[in-house]
């Protein structure tokens, strides 16, 4: 069967969850479905109870909803869950439609629906996806990130590529997987930005990154061939914190 390109996919491909109690209107969406590039049939059932079961056991990015169901409605099954999937309600009822806004839906579809109604209401799902993944991403990229001044110029780091910080007067040498760079900052300004359980400060004058340390000999830890001191005074916490919990014994 040709399936019908989108301008606007991508290589993933929305997982869907079809829930219905007519098994003709399930054949017509999985149909439908099976046409478009950026929708992947997951799994198919005939009532709201059997969804739960099937929500929380699998990942579904966008789930097709009837309304009119035994037992539990599609909106009261709606209204049970904390965290939805992208949904798309199917109705033959216009009066819902006020429901689905109240509860945030994507789209609703009104039976019966042509393909190209479908094809509208799943590319705002779509978009709405993509949307949603941006944010995400943009945040777990500024909690990755941070901006370090050289000169006039304020340079973007990713703070996991840090190997340890080395305190010189008032300046910081920050030792990177690739380079170095020389900042105007001090060492506690510096701490107060990094991830603590990321980073621990072995000595007044370093700051390391915990992934990078090699190997632990007395009051000596090696990072990428650099050996650096532990202070007496920072030792017995540097072993509870960083090294004990994660120490493996036979």
């Amino acid at each position: 069967m040709n399936k019908i390109i989108s301008r606007q996919t991508d290589s993933y491909k929305l997982k869907c969850l079809v829930v219905d109690d007519e098994s003709l209107v399930i054949k017509g969406i999985v149909n439908y479905i099976d046409k478009l590039d950026f929708l992947e049939l997951d799994t198919t059932c005939s009532s709201a109870i059997e969804a739960i079961s099937i929500l929380n056991n699998k990942d579904i990015d966008l789930m097709f909803l009837d309304i009119n169901m035994p037992y539990l409605t599609g909106i009261e099954f709606l209204e049970t869950l904390e965290n939805p999937p992208l949904t798309i309600l199917i109705t033959a009822y216009s009066e819902f439609a006020l429901d689905g806004f109240r509860l945030h839906v994507t789209d609703y579809l009104l039976k019966p629906f042509s393909f190209q109604r479908f094809l509208q209401a799943s590319q705002k799902a779509l978009e709405t996806y993509r949307s949603k993944t941006l944010l995400q991403n943009n945040e777990d990229e500024k909690n990755n990130t941070m901006y370090i001044r050289q000169g006039d110029t304020f340079q973007r780091i990713q703070w996991e590529d840090i190997l340890y910080v080395e305190a010189m007067q008032n300046y910081l040498k920050l030792h990177m997987k690739d380079k170095m760079y020389i900042i105007h900052q001090t060492m506690a300004s510096l701490e107060e930005i990094l991830p603590k359980e990321s980073f621990f400060r072995i000595h007044k004058s370093y700051l390391v990154n915990n992934s990078y340390i090699e190997t632990i000999s007395g009051n000596r830890l090696l990072i990428r061939g650099n050996e650096l001191p532990i202070s007496k005074y920072r030792r017995e916490e540097f072993f509870n914190q960083v090294v004990y919990n994660k120490l493996i014994t036979k």
